[in-house]
């Protein structure tokens, strides 16, 4: 062990010194978080319209007269007696135009049953105080390493740790590692349902119990560099239906692929065996997604960013999904429905986005020849992305629905949603609203657990 990571150190050094790191966000432009920009890089003030409100801290902890027990409850919606402003439909859309993503005008036009209840926007997204201050420290400590030749292929991440890498970003690369790496808890666990829903509405969930080790939220580290290049220690153990049940996977997440690309393994309890599983990651069908979503798209984007060349657009006031308490908390029976969920139990806000486009590189295959990512300015999570099909058409469209689980604090997802736009299944993951509360606070996890001996124990039917 000691010689794999006196390896992987001197990988790391020869990568820095065969190329050249970005640029550092000057002292005077770091100086702006605090003053115009909260500490996650988000602009403090609202819009003109006043239709966004400025940013006040969000919610740090539960509501006053909520009555909350994270151990057995789901967090209760802080704003019950608040009523949809206006409903976006096919009919009127145009007139909400300059606010609509391009994937939530496909789903306007392409379902007929979709349609989007806009409620008063609220800036709830926090994070601890020592999430804060660490972002503040990467302003000026974080940085993209280049390769030899100048370009940023598959980049790693030096100098920061913890929170936004790049709280305020200069490129689209810096933007995706904000959401990759962003403040999520350091030891978590959780189970989900993911429902794979055919075009007549017919599916059966899937029961995922899973697992992780955010390293890059280790209060113990001090920079990228403690982290050996692995970010992320992660375990997803399908629990049911019968057939799926068993199928262990185990994932070490690089970060830096130069150096070394991401490690994963598979315990299949047919043959009771553990192998490698290189098929997880990149455009390779995602688990339990039943062909209807890519690995890379799990939790919007995750994994090497080096097949795509990444653009920041910019930062514009879109409807997205937001603080969806209401879909947390339902019964799967009244979600689920044919072509899309059931769109009264969906709140979308006005909120500004960092818009990154992602194009294939020249001599790389993937699915997708495009995608489009909106990530929140408050919590640098992706909230909705488009993906594109070899012919440049509209193919998938993501949405990325989530809540701050205020006694944390933390915005975290309750509903991961790809709609395919060809054929008309989509697909619910991540749903959480019959299954136990998600423990962010998960101490008894240590590292030893994250081997692929380890996980054979835990694949039985």
């Amino acid at each position: 062990m000691n010689r794999k990571v006196t390896l992987l150190a001197s990988a790391m050094a020869a990568a820095v010194l065969a190329g050249s790191a970005l640029a550092k966000v000057p002292d005077e432009v770091a100086a702006r978080l605090g003053q115009d920009l909260n500490p996650m890089g988000g602009e403090i003030a609202g819009n003109a319209a006043g239709t966004i409100p400025a940013w006040d801290g969000g919610l740090t902890s539960p509501p006053s007269g909520i009555t909350y027990d994270p151990a057995t409850m789901q967090p209760p919606d802080p704003f019950p007696g608040d009523q949809p402003l206006f409903r976006i439909t096919a009919a009127n859309m145009s007139q909400y135009a300059d606010n609509l993503t391009e994937g939530a005008k496909a789903l306007l036009q392409n379902r007929d049953s979709f349609f989007m209840d806009v409620y008063t926007s609220r800036r709830t997204c926090s994070n601890p105080q020592f999430v804060y201050d660490a972002s503040r420290r990467n302003a000026t400590a974080g940085d993209l390493i280049r390769g030899g030749d100048g370009s940023l292929d598959g980049a790693g991440v030096l100098g920061a740790i913890m929170g936004a890498p790049f709280p305020i970003p200069n490129n689209g690369l810096e933007a995706i590692w904000n959401h990759t790496l962003r403040f999520r808890g350091f030891k978590l666990t959780r189970q989900f349902a993911a429902f794979p829903v055919q075009r007549d509405g017919s599916s059966t969930p899937i029961i995922v119990q899973d697992e992780a080790i955010l390293r890059w939220s280790d209060p113990g580290k001090t920079r990228a560099e403690d982290l050996n290049n692995v970010s992320i220690l992660y375990i997803a153990n399908t629990i049911a239906p019968a057939r799926l049940a068993g199928n262990v996977i185990l994932v070490h997440e690089s970060l830096n692929a130069t150096v070394a690309p991401r490690q994963a393994w598979q315990y299949n309890p047919g043959t009771r065996r553990v192998r490698r599983a290189p098929d997880i990651s990149y455009d390779n069908p995602g688990t339990n997604t039943d062909g209807m979503s890519t690995s890379d798209a799990f939790d919007g984007y995750n994994g090497a960013p080096d097949r795509y060349d990444w653009q920041l657009v910019g930062k514009f006031e879109r409807y997205v999904p937001y603080n969806s308490y209401r879909l947390l908390n339902s019964k799967y029976a009244d979600l689920i429905r044919p072509l899309n969920i059931n769109q009264e139990l969906a709140r979308y806000e006005l909120h500004r986005v960092w818009t990154v486009e992602a194009k294939l590189r020249p001599g790389t295959r993937h699915v997708y020849s495009r995608r489009v990512f909106h990530i929140d300015e408050d919590s640098t999570t992706i909230v909705g992305s488009e993906m594109y099909d070899g012919r440049g058409e509209l193919w998938r469209v993501q949405e990325l629905h989530s809540v701050n689980f205020y006694h944390v604090p933390t915005c975290g997802g309750v509903a991961e949603l790809m709609y395919d736009l060809q054929d008309g299944r989509y697909l619910a993951s991540t749903l959480r609203g019959e299954e136990p509360p998600e423990n962010y606070f998960a101490d008894e996890l240590n590292e030893d657990r994250y081997t692929p001996q380890a996980i054979r124990g835990m694949g039985k039917r």
